[in-house]
């Protein structure tokens, strides 16, 4: 009969107790150490137990694998405690498995089973005895699970010990090392039956699951977190909506009052714009109009100047009176090198209006019988101020301009070339200060007041009054050049001899001059005096100030326009120079018309 032992039973004898050894739940087991075999792993199956002549198949004990480091400590793997038996040792060779005959038993017990070596030559093994009672050795308690096969160093363990761990009993540590171990014969195990799941890996689904569960509740309480912070968002708003709504803007209904000037400055803003609107009596409110005007796409076409815009009307309306062109009032454009007064061509007759000529026609408003203009009269008497400081003199011209012979004239060339915008309403002193002063900043930003010897050290006034002479003289393309001439002259002391400044003086203007109109002797004629002439002879553009604040470089001293294009030739040479004014009367450019 097939019996084995089983470690449910105790024996009462001391002596049979078997060697157990207890390490933190795990029992180990002494084996012969195994000489290495090469190759063998962990998961490799150990040398069987050869077979007896009695027919009887001894098996090699089968152990479980032990738990790797992340078991430890638990309990529910552990198996029943295996007693330990000494591995027979086998050399490297392969040896086929003899057959021996079935020893005699004795009737008595054993502490470590032992072999008997006679009667074997190769392999020599060492015959284990046992208890009379069994028929086959001892066989370990089999799980089919992967904990199954011996356990490496990793774990600890030496010279091919196995280890077990107890699932199905739990023995107190104390009690089962101080009592002895009782092995009795029992029935044959039956055949393994397969495990279901391991229970590593159902600890593991479980713990996927309690994963599962708490991230569906984190997603769940985030959920309702959210809906509740939007719920409580949207009620915050609604009730500051409710209780800070804007009040009605004020705003006229009426037909509408007289008509104002309103400013529209560089770079405002519709509030700013607005807030003009209000302050002249325009609209009703600030508010009103802005409202009004966001709603208006043609407000983006609005430029700085000065508008003509009913007052007291709706918001809507004063809008649509702002985008309108017509609006525009105290706009002037002046072009480069116009004088204050009219003069008229000698060959043609036509009358080239003035600078005042030009601000006159620009400051009427309204229409019919409440038209209003400032006159070409009314401007030249306030030109003609000895207040100065009424007329925005600045300081850096202010000496020059009181020495001026003619008083009508001491405002050329204060009042720049270019668009300019004043208020039309104003008196005719306040509109000339109002353009001088805003001519003023313009010079002053291109250096005028900065002293350098590449100009001849000029004086603010002298370079304003150099530029309107080389915006006589030239076309833009020489104004350097011409520029150099003047320069280069003064610095030598040489007349400078521009027709132009013969031209100025008299009524009627052209290219050429007569011999009798260059020796007239004026405060204006460079061919009568050296220097510069007593005031600018035009209003320059900023590009001839620019040019005389840095003038080509060269040697040139003389010049003369030899056709009608507006070709002009340079020379440092007179004689030189002479036959360039023989090109020039080939081309008929000096003919006289008088």
């Amino acid at each position: 009969m097939n019996n084995r032992w089983t470690p449910t039973e105790r024996r009462d004898s001391e002596h049979d107790r078997p060697d157990l050894r207890q390490d933190t739940g795990w029992r180990e087991y002494d084996a012969p150490e195994q000489p290495y075999q090469g190759g063998h792993r962990r998961d490799d199956v150990p040398p069987q137990q050869p077979h007896y002549d009695d027919g009887h198949r001894y098996e090699q004990a089968r152990y479980e694998q032990a738990p790797r480091h992340s078991d430890y400590g638990r309990t529910d793997y552990y198996a029943p405690e295996q007693p330990q038996y000494e591995q027979p040792q086998y050399d490297q060779q392969h040896y086929d498995q003899p057959q021996y005959e079935q020893p005699d038993h004795g009737q008595q017990q054993y502490d470590e089973p032992r072999y008997d070596h006679s009667g074997y030559a190769q392999p020599q093994h060492r015959q284990p005895e046992y208890d009379e009672h069994y028929d086959e050795p001892p066989r370990a308690q089999h799980y089919d699970d992967h904990y199954g096969v011996p356990a490496d160093d990793s774990h600890g363990n030496e010279n091919g010990r196995y280890e077990y761990e107890s699932s199905n009993h739990d023995y107190d540590r104390a009690e089962h090392l101080a009592e002895p171990q009782h092995y009795a014969a029992a029935e044959p195990d039956p055949e393994p039956v397969a495990a279901a799941v391991p229970p590593r890996t159902r600890s593991r689904s479980r713990r996927a699951k309690a994963t599962a569960r708490k991230k569906r509740g984190r997603a769940i309480m985030a959920i309702a977190a959210a809906v509740v912070l939007l719920f409580g968002a949207a009620v915050a708003y609604a009730a500051v909506r409710y209780f800070d709504r804007p009040e009605v803007a004020a705003d006229f209904t009426g037909a509408g009052g007289d008509d104002v000037i309103v400013q529209v400055k560089d770079g405002d803003t519709a509030d700013q714009i607005a807030t003009e609107m209000a302050s002249k009596g325009v609209t009703a409110s600030a508010s009103a109009f802005f409202e009004a005007a966001v709603k208006n796409t043609a407000m983006n076409g609005v430029q700085p100047g000065f508008y003509s815009v009913p007052s007291k009307v709706p918001a809507a309306k004063a809008v649509a009176a702002l985008v309108d062109p017509s609006s525009r009032v105290g706009e002037v454009v002046l072009s480069e090198g116009r004088q204050l007064h009219d003069s008229s061509d000698v060959k043609t007759g036509a009358t080239k209006e003035g600078i005042y000529r030009k601000i006159a026609a620009a400051s009427c408003i309204n229409e019919g019988a409440t038209k209003k203009c400032v006159s070409y009269d009314d401007l030249n008497a306030a030109g003609a101020s000895t207040d100065l400081a009424s007329l925005g003199v600045p300081d850096w011209a202010a000496d020059n301009v009181r020495k001026v012979p003619d008083r009508d004239r001491q405002l050329e060339g204060l009042i720049a070339a270019g668009s300019l915008n004043f208020d039309p309403s104003l008196s005719a002193k306040d509109i000339l200060k109002q353009l001088v002063t805003d001519s003023t900043s313009k010079y002053e930003q291109t250096g005028i007041l900065n002293s350098d010897k590449a100009d001849g050290n000029l004086s603010p006034y002298q370079k304003l009054t150099a530029a309107s002479l080389v915006e006589r003289e030239s076309l833009p393309q020489d104004f350097g050049k011409v520029a150099r001439v003047i320069v280069n002259r003064l610095a030598v002391n040489q007349p400078l001899q521009f027709d132009s400044t013969v031209n100025y003086s008299l009524d009627q203007t052209e290219v050429a001059t007569t011999d009798a109109d260059r020796q007239k002797v004026t405060p204006w004629n460079t061919y009568a005096s050296p220097g510069l002439p007593a005031t600018p002879i035009s209003a320059p553009s900023i590009d001839a100030l620019k040019a005389v604040e840095a003038p080509t470089p060269g040697n040139f001293l003389y010049f003369v326009t030899i056709d009608n294009q507006g070709t002009t030739l340079f020379t440092d040479n007179y004689d030189e120079h002479l036959r360039n004014i023989e090109r020039a009367n080939d081309s008929g450019i000096l003919e006289s018309g008088r």
